[in-house]
């Protein structure tokens, strides 16, 4: 009698380690199918992200580039850059800075801005990114983020 119990506990538990084994692959498999369907979708995401954080930096330049050229009259020159809304450029006593909070953070893919004065399109300056490529032009999230646009 105690040998049947036993041989019927041991048949039970072969068979839940069989089916463990059957539910871990099927678990598995949908983790696999649900990354590769929906982790594309957040990726895309992410560069739509980085685009608006572009656009949004940039227009935090231009009214700190305002407020500069409020207290000295200009622009920063292209040589001076970005730097000098930081630290005071020499020979600029009117200089009441600094315009930015932190130090002048690079674009959302890890580069500087191309920071431009005179610009080639208006009074104001020129500030871009070059996108995910870091080359001028592009489509997509290739395609480079304008202040003049």
């Amino acid at each position: 009698m105690q040998l049947i119990q036993i041989r019927r506990r041991l048949g039970r538990r072969r068979s839940q380690l069989g089916l463990t084994l059957i539910e871990m692959i099927v678990v598995v498999t949908i983790i696999a199918l649900f990354s590769a369907l929906v982790l594309p979708r957040f990726l895309g995401q992410a560069d739509k992200a980085r685009v608006t954080a572009a656009k949004t930096q940039i227009n935090g330049f231009m009214t700190a580039l305002g407020a500069y050229k409020l207290d000295t009259g200009t622009f920063p020159t292209t040589e001076m850059g970005l730097a000098a809304l930081r630290t005071q450029p020499p020979n600029m006593p009117m200089w009441q800075g600094p315009y930015l909070p932190k130090e002048v953070p690079k674009d959302p893919w890890g580069r500087d801005y191309a920071y431009r004065y005179p610009g080639e399109h208006g009074d104001e300056p020129d500030l871009i990114s070059f996108g995910a490529d870091g080359q001028p032009g592009g489509d997509g999230i290739n395609a480079d983020i304008l202040s003049w646009k």
